[in-house]
């Protein structure tokens, strides 16, 4: 297992409800939105990178056929199946697996989703069924960029070519002939340096962000109160954040 994978299974689950934030967006595309519109009580979905469920069991409509999560991680899996528990009314289950090795027959889904992982587009076209559409939802480059700027590094800072353009790419290869990439715009407002925090250390952001184990680095957090003092509003401090959302259709 891989550092950063490791980094991913201790974590445990993708809750972010105990940190003061909320995201004003500039962009009219909605995941959850987009999902209800391709959706039925028939529809089997999977969702691919599920992390602990939690996006999964709020944005898929609780009617649909049936909701499949799937993740890498043993104790994001171990997460979801407790939120499922949660949610007596959804028939779903969450398994064990590779995002980029589906181990599911072909054209057996009607719905693949996946939001800020990464995807195999070959494999996510042999499982969905003729009519079968893909919703994704991203990290981009430019995502956070200012921060990234003061810390010299962080997700995606060195590439060359944007995640985005690379999914579309892959997908558009795959076979998938109706594409649509909308780029999403927003700004998320922390209440305190606290929440900010909070968030850096629980997401890849800032690469190898360790400002509060035994091995504190005073100067990286001299950096961060940096960020804080210039991007502190009336609103909070914000994080200027690029997404991207992505529906294909087989």
């Amino acid at each position: 297992m891989n550092e950063e994978l490791k980094k991913y299974d201790e974590l445990g689950n993708w809750d972010f409800t105990d940190i003061n934030c909320w995201t004003e967006f500039e962009t009219n595309w909605n995941m959850g939105d987009e999902i209800k519109k391709y959706s039925d009580e028939k529809s089997l979905i999977l969702d691919i990178g599920t992390g602990g469920g939690e996006k999964a069991l709020s944005q898929i409509p609780h009617n649909v056929g049936m909701i499949i999560g799937t993740d890498l991680s043993e104790n994001m899996i171990k997460t979801a199946k407790k939120n499922l528990q949660k949610n007596k009314d959804v028939r779903g289950k969450f398994v064990v697996m590779d995002n980029l090795k589906i181990e599911f027959p072909d054209g057996l889904f009607d719905i693949v989703t996946a939001r800020h992982t990464v995807i195999n587009a070959k494999e996510i076209y042999r499982v969905l069924n003729d009519s079968g559409v893909l919703i994704l939802r991203g990290v981009d480059k430019y995502d956070c960029w200012e921060i990234k700027e003061v810390f010299g590094r962080g997700q995606s800072f060195d590439d060359e070519v944007p995640i985005s353009d690379i999914d579309y790419r892959d997908i558009k290869e795959a076979g998938f002939k109706n594409i649509e990439l909308i780029k999403i715009h927003g700004n998320e407002y922390f209440k305190t340096k606290e929440d900010l925090l909070k968030l850096l250390l629980k997401t890849p952001i800032i690469n190898d962000f360790s400002i509060t184990t035994k091995d504190k680095n005073i100067i990286e957090e001299e950096l961060l109160d940096k960020y804080v003092e210039k991007y502190t509003t009336e609103k909070g401090i914000v994080l200027k954040r690029k997404y991207y959302g992505i529906v294909a259709k087989k």
